[in-house]
């Protein structure tokens, strides 16, 4: 989302405050298409709670929009309540769209976690390793699970 604002010429998309809830939107959107999939496992790589972290991050207070949608996912229980909490390598590389610094990442990192527990979701921790070696650790929690 970032990167789209971008290429429309908005050097720094999140400092409107609609910018949470045009993510949001795009959230519900992508949830919406994904109602009409295969009763199958699904993994989502961020989530209305993500634009809360965020929104809280940048020290936004939710909109109704985004409070609605949080409801809304807690009412229809969208999501299975662990939820894969994938932890940071230990440095970060700057983009365009990432700009902030390695204690930053930490700051945000920290604040989706209290957010995430805040709305009632069991963390499983995903820590620090090679990609396959964190997707063992994934494919072991799903058997676990299922």
């Amino acid at each position: 989302m970032i990167a789209a604002e971008q290429a429309r010429g908005v050097a720094e998309p999140w400092i409107d405050r609609s910018f949470i809830d045009t993510v949001a939107n795009l959230q519900r959107k992508r949830l919406t298409r994904a109602a009409h999939l295969p009763d199958e496992i699904q993994f989502h790589d961020r989530s209305v709670v993500c634009t809360a972290a965020l929104a809280t991050y940048l020290g936004y207070s939710f909109s109704p929009f985004l409070t609605s949608e949080l409801e809304s996912v807690r009412k229809e229980r969208v999501y299975e309540r662990q939820v894969f909490f994938i932890r940071n390598l230990g440095f970060i590389t700057p983009t365009e769209a990432r700009r902030i610094s390695f204690d930053e990442t930490l700051r945000f990192e920290r604040i989706h976690e209290e957010t995430y527990r805040g709305f009632g979701y069991e963390l499983v921790t995903i820590g620090p390793g090679s990609l396959l070696e964190r997707v063992g650790v994934i494919k072991a929690a799903i058997r676990e699970f299922y």
